[in-house]
């Protein structure tokens, strides 16, 4: 599209969408003198703390809605992640030859540094963490961004200097990306999820392997040897153009991926090969919970040593990584009881893994926006782990047909009876889990929200 970002100047740009990535857009834009339209369906009063943030930019507005007549007066049109790309009017656009493209495609054609692209359905976030921290704590100087809450767009914004970009990526802002290609891919896992923006599981796959449209010989990719999706996407010939490092907690695989390179989990050891020799990581004394933390800190490694992570440092950062909000997180102990905050769990495939890491007596809250997922997938671990399940939010009928007849099941009216009914359940040794497998929206602006909303509840128990 472009080759500098002086040639940005006089170009009629059109921002989609007027979230926080829009903003940064807007701005990068006006930056470099782009004559900068942006377009939203929210009403004024609806963006006022964005068009705040705005000031008195140069920038023309068209809120409330879209209309064609905006579009085809651009050189180019520029989708924040959260617009569905398939719009009727977004197609009509194409038709008539209008540029249309995603803040991802569209920025990452200005960087000049390497790339590691993290995704997958579950983990992104604490893989592309972990692989900040191994860095930093190697002394190489880091940037992250992407669907892990900060706009790409803002790296070229504030005129960030990294040796090395991680951007943890999603099917929203793959789905228009032509010529994207990072130098590393993460590939964590793959199932069933944002049904309510795809119209099958297929369509979802198809947003996400188009990171790998680009694969050459320079790049590395690495996936997860044990998620059966992941290793049919590895089949294919794009795939194949480059090197593939696998990871598995399969101690069989041992030979098999040592041979090309990778990772394997054999007890408390992870044995990787990324050069010449095999090396060994402890992970004895890791503060992560949970058998799918192995998958993450194997990702990671793999990731970082690629890009100078000394194997001291990374070693350290297995030490001491103790998690992000919202994950997995250790609330408190009250009357014996152990209170987990996995309220980034959107989706089942997540709330799987979440009980993957408890024995049993687990009081499982969860609930949220219905996105048309079925829960089916849970049978198995709610019949072994979950002694009481407290449901909430829209999709509680939909989750009470797939998971009732399979445990103690309360259908509660509101978030903090939920939590409030899960207390009064409970026993000494068990455990509360909110791990909702929904997004948060009906009830709340974001899982942090909703999580930080649990965290105070359960604060004032006693």
């Amino acid at each position: 599209m472009f080759t500098d970002v002086s040639e940005l100047k006089d170009k009629k740009i059109l921002v989609v969408g007027l979230g926080k990535t829009g903003v940064s857009l807007a701005h990068f834009l006006t930056q470099h003198g782009a004559q900068v339209t942006v377009t939203d369906h929210k009403s004024k009063p609806e963006l006022s703390n964005q068009l705040e943030l705005l000031g008195d930019l140069p920038i023309k507005y068209e809120l409330g809605g879209h209309s064609p007549k905006v579009f085809l007066a651009q050189d180019l049109v520029i989708l924040s992640p959260g617009v569905p790309s398939n719009l009727k009017i977004f197609e009509y656009a194409r038709s008539q030859g209008i540029k249309i493209t995603g803040e991802l495609e569209f920025i990452a054609q200005f960087i000049k540094e390497p790339v590691i692209a993290v995704t997958g359905t579950n983990g992104k976030t604490t893989c592309a963490r972990l692989i900040e921290a191994m860095l930093k704590e190697s002394g190489v100087n880091v940037w992250v961004g992407g669907s892990i809450g900060t706009p790409v767009t803002d790296y070229l914004r504030y005129g960030n200097q990294a040796q090395v970009v991680v951007i943890e990526v999603s099917s929203y802002m793959l789905e228009t990306c032509e010529n994207f290609n990072p130098s590393n891919i993460v590939f964590m896992n793959l199932a069933e999820n944002h049904l309510d923006r795809y119209r099958s599981m297929e369509d979802y796959v198809n947003a996400k392997r188009r990171i790998f449209r680009n694969v050459n010989q320079s790049t590395t990719s690495i996936l997860n040897a044990d998620d059966n999706a992941v290793v049919e996407l590895a089949r294919d010939p794009a795939v194949q153009r480059g090197r593939i490092f696998y990871l598995s907690r399969k101690q069989a695989l041992e030979p098999q991926i040592m041979n090309i390179g990778g990772a394997v989990n054999i007890g408390a050891q992870l044995v990787v090969r990324t050069g010449p020799e095999k090396e060994t990581f402890s992970v004895a004394g890791m503060k992560l919970r949970g058998k799918h933390s192995i998958e993450n800190l194997m990702a990671a490694i793999l990731a970082a040593r690629e890009h100078g992570a000394t194997h001291d440092a990374v070693q350290r950062v297995i030490d001491t990584f103790s998690g992000l909000p919202h994950r997995l997180e250790y609330v408190r102990k009250v009357g014996g009881v152990f209170f987990f905050n996995d309220s980034k769990a959107t989706n089942v495939h997540a709330v799987v893994r979440a009980l993957d890491s408890f024995e049993e007596n687990v009081i499982l809250i969860a609930g949220g926006k219905d996105t048309n997922l079925s829960f089916e997938a849970l049978r198995y671990m709610v019949k072994r782990k979950v002694k009481t399940l407290i449901l909430f939010g829209e999709a509680k009928e939909r989750i009470n047909r797939d998971l009732g007849d399979f445990s103690e099941t309360f259908l509660i009216g509101t978030f903090e009876e939920a939590v409030l009914i899960a207390y009064q359940k409970s026993r000494i040794n068990d455990t509360v889990l909110l791990s909702p497998g929904c997004p948060s929206f009906d009830l709340f602006d974001s899982y942090e929200e909703r999580g930080d909303y649990f965290k105070e509840i359960v604060r004032k128990f006693h």
